[in-house]
């Protein structure tokens, strides 16, 4: 059985959003073909964040990408991005929702950030998506989203530890990149950790 997580494809990280990632709406197409592949379910994530969550820079009066410790674990700061129920949480309207079975809402404390779709950075709380997938039989994962150095990472390596066949549709994602090559970086380290690194055009013609 297989799956598509389709990660936080939301109005802030898009060009022109709060956090946008260059060229993160060029892949909503390629998302969008790939949707129309046989999956045997197909899941999405959105940050979704309270309005004072603690990774935001303008609640701790400090700058856009200084390091914090929150809750014990280092803390990039972010503008203020995918506050729930807001215009900027929500899907882009180019993306297709109607093959979306599930939706995983992560980054809710605001005392910890969420990168993964699976837990928290802490590992301390589960999002529930691993239930939901193994509960459906899932063992092949293809992820794709925003972004590859940060969610789509965090996400792929947690389900390379929770025992999926991880797959990472590399041309379907694109990277936040503060620092020049953290998403080639990202793959080489989702590689290393057992993660396949696909194409679209590989996964279409393949499923």
């Amino acid at each position: 059985m297989t799956a598509l997580l389709i990660v936080d494809i939301q109005n802030d990280f898009l060009p022109r959003g709060a956090l946008s990632v260059s060229e993160g709406d060029v892949i909503i197409p390629v998302i969008n073909q790939l949707m129309e592949v046989d999956f045997d379910l197909v899941v999405a994530s959105k940050d979704w964040h309270p309005k004072d969550h603690g990774s935001f820079a303008s609640i701790q009066g400090k700058a856009v990408g200084d390091h914090i410790l929150l809750d014990g674990l280092d803390q990039i700061l972010w503008p203020d991005h995918c506050v729930e129920n807001s215009a900027g949480s929500e899907f882009a309207s180019e993306l297709n929702t109607d093959p979306i079975e599930h939706i995983t809402h992560k980054g809710m404390d605001k005392k910890i950030d969420s990168y993964s779709a699976f837990f928290d950075n802490g590992h301390k709380k589960s999002t529930g998506l691993d239930g939901i997938l193994k509960g459906e039989g899932i063992e092949k994962l293809y992820i794709c989203g925003l972004a590859t150095d940060y969610c789509v990472k965090y996400s792929a390596l947690d389900a390379c530890n929770l025992g999926y066949d991880t797959f990472v549709i590399e041309d379907a994602c694109r990277g936040v990149n503060l620092s020049e090559g953290d998403s080639d970086k990202a793959l080489e380290e989702l590689r290393a950790a057992g993660a396949h690194i696909v194409q679209s055009k590989d996964v279409i013609s393949a499923c």
